[in-house]
Formats: C-alpha cells, structure tokens, sequence
C-alpha cells in the first residue's frame, strides 16, 4: 500500500522516536500506522482503532506482516468508546486524520473521544490531528497516572 503526499506529511510532522507506542485513531486501512511502524522500530508498536469491521479487516489484511510482527495491532472501537484493554499500557502518542469526533464535526462525541483518549495517553502523552500544517496538536487538559 503506498502512503499518499498527504498522509506522508502527517507522518512526517509526528514526533516520533523509536519504540514509542503510538494510538491512530480512524487509521483504517492502515497505510500511515504502517509507515509509523517502521519509523518507531521494532520495539515500538502502533495500534489502530477504527469503528468500521471493513477498514479493519483492511488493515489486517494490509498490515499483517506487522500485526504478526507484534508491531501493529488493530481494534474495532468508536474513539469515544475507546478505552485501554486490562493490563495494556499506555500510549505515548495520538494522531488521527479526518476523524468527525475530533475535527468538530461531532461535538459530543469529540468531548467524549477526547477523554477517552486523555485516559489512553501516558502523563506525558500528546494528540495531534489533521487541519494544521499538515497537523495541529489538541490539549487534552489535566491528567493523571
């Protein structure tokens, strides 16, 4: 699967480091969490959240080299239904790319994806989405752990 100019540039402005585990949500079909992937290293890991069963059989089926690798998983999620699995650790980093909960379109539902997102994320942790130049960063306010 090649990675579009546009999803190239996301991928580029992302601050990425070696194995940084990383959230993409809406990422289905997997072609930028596959780039991200290869960026991060092998002890790094992307997971994939996106609420259609399609554009995640995608991603398994595009992505499946990764997946078996450990360095990708994927789950069938709504944003503003994610939440971290029992004993999965936290994410370092968030993006997503026109995802309605977080560009507004969706206000509700960006309310709650945000906090949901907020509780997925290390202390430290940082969401991006499309709409800056390519990205703008979204403060996510105070958190704990």
């Amino acid at each position: 699967m090649v990675l579009s100019p546009r999803l190239r540039a996301v991928v580029d402005a992302l601050p990425l480091r070696p194995g940084m585990r990383v959230l993409e949500i809406g990422g289905a079909p997997g072609a930028a969490a596959r780039e991200v992937a290869t960026r991060i290293g092998e002890r790094g890991h992307v997971l994939v959240v996106d609420r259609s069963a399609k554009g995640i059989a995608l991603t398994e089926q595009h992505a499946a080299d990764e997946i078996r690798a450990g360095r990708m998983g994927v789950r069938c999620v709504a944003a503003e239904d994610f939440e971290l699995l029992p004993g999965e650790a936290p994410y370092d980093l968030a993006f997503a790319v026109r995802v309605g909960a977080l560009d507004g379109r969706h206000p509700r539902a960006g309310e709650r994806a945000r906090g949901r997102i907020r509780a997925a994320l290390t202390p430290s942790g940082r969401l991006f989405i499309d709409g800056g130049d390519p990205l703008r960063e979204v403060e996510l306010g105070e958190r704990t752990g």
